[in-house]
């Protein structure tokens, strides 16, 4: 059988960089600064070390046609290396003042999940949570208060990108503390285009309606807290409110960007408890900041009273609203690239004679085979070709440069337009 070997271009070029040896002045400096450490004793605050555990309950009883979804986690320590520590195994329900139960189903570890309540909003409503070990939780009885539409969410344009704002209103005067979320949605390229894929030992044409990796759809969520109150304003009407900004060299508006927002009505102690936890979360680090303070849901164990319980749960139905931004729509701006310092290689194929022990000589078949170098997974990029058509080999980069699913997913969203 013929066998073909691979040549490839010379492996990346890795940057060095050398050291002189420090002058005595250096050296003094050193010398002075071990001193100084050697005098100091270690200091572990106990807070980072204590086994603590304490439930944490996320989101709302959805009083309307969308699912209600509930995620339950523990605290971990500060020390663990752990960051994701859900309550799997529970019993999550939705309980009336009028004795009514609706069950919760978990879907995944920590995410328990109802279809459309439609409650009664003039009963008041509260969460059961029940753990695997037996532990009983209940939050208070809450009342449905229900968002008012979100008028619009729209965009302003700045020299240096772009901030998303909201503007709504509640003409019965019901509501005067929101809270808001979002969620991010935009498109993303390679920094090239592989018409081809390897198949190990193989390379074929790639199949652009399942196989493209050139653009994907990248997707992320808010993480701050965003509150605001009309309960000191003559009128119950928010506008200019703003929600969140996109820089003007951020990936984000390359192509296409998308936002959701998703808007939330509070009661008074809601919101007074949010705000708590974006004062704790979000507003520490210097002297003129907010100092630390205890954080008090309406989540309550029963077997312990005492016990630190984090969430707070509220009932009513949201207001949402997308919108899309076309880089066209905007300045010429240009993103900063993920991976700059991208470039081909080039992956030729050489035939060797069966049985020769010698280098390849430089004649071409028809078939060929392909395989990785010691540079890493090379992918496929273009072929490269004889002014008579034959194939020599193929350019190629390492998947970084070349597969976009590695930061977000080739499947087209089902609200994308």
């Amino acid at each position: 059988m013929t066998s073909y070997k691979k040549t490839c271009s010379p492996d990346y070029k890795r940057a060095f960089y050398s050291r002189n040896g420090c002058s005595r002045l250096s050296a003094l400096i050193i010398v002075v600064i071990l001193g100084f450490t050697n005098c100091k004793t270690p200091y572990s605050p106990g807070v980072i070390s204590s086994p603590g555990q304490y439930l944490v309950v996320e989101g709302i009883i959805n009083s309307g046609s969308d699912s209600t979804i509930i995620k339950l986690s523990y605290t971990a320590k500060l020390s663990s290396n752990v960051t994701l520590n859900p309550v799997a195994h529970a019993v999550v329900a939705v309980q009336s003042d009028q004795n009514a139960t609706f069950p919760l189903t978990e879907t995944t570890n920590g995410n328990y999940v109802s279809p459309g309540l439609n409650l009664n909003s003039a009963n008041k409503y509260r969460l059961s949570i029940k753990t695997a070990n037996n532990e009983q939780y209940y939050s208070d009885y809450v009342p449905v208060l229900n968002s008012p539409p979100l008028d619009s969410v729209y965009y302003e344009v700045g020299n240096n990108g772009i901030v998303i704002n909201t503007a709504s209103h509640d003409p019965t005067n019901t509501v005067q503390y929101y809270r808001w979320d979002y969620q991010e949605t935009w498109i993303i390229h390679s920094n090239y285009d592989s018409h081809y894929i390897s198949t190990g030992d193989t390379v074929i044409a790639r199949d652009f309606n399942t196989q493209q990796i050139y653009m994907c759809w990248a997707s992320d969520t808010s993480s701050n807290i965003i509150l605001n109150s009309t309960a000191r304003l003559r009128s119950a009407v928010l506008t200019n409110n703003p929600i969140t900004s996109v820089g003007s060299t951020s990936e984000k508006l390359g192509d296409k960007y998308s936002i959701i927002v998703r808007q939330y009505a509070l009661t008074g102690d809601a919101y007074s408890f949010w705000t708590n936890l974006k004062k704790n979360t979000e507003q520490l680090g210097s002297i003129f900041d907010a100092q630390p303070s205890q954080i008090s849901g309406n989540i309550h164990s029963t077997s312990n009273p005492a016990e630190p319980v984090i969430g707070y749960i509220s009932a009513g139905s949201t207001s949402e609203q997308r919108i899309f931004i076309l880089n066209t729509q905007l300045p010429a701006w240009l993103p900063t690239p993920t991976y700059p310092n991208c470039q081909l290689d080039t992956e030729l194929y050489a035939y060797v004679p069966p049985g020769s022990k010698g280098p390849p000589t430089n004649q071409v078949k028809e078939e060929f085979y392909y395989t990785s170098g010691n540079q890493g997974i090379l992918i496929p990029v273009d072929p490269i070709t004889t002014p008579q058509g034959a194939v020599l080999g193929f350019s190629g980069a390492i998947q970084e440069c070349v597969d976009c699913t590695l930061r977000g997913t080739n499947k087209q969203p089902a609200f994308w337009k």
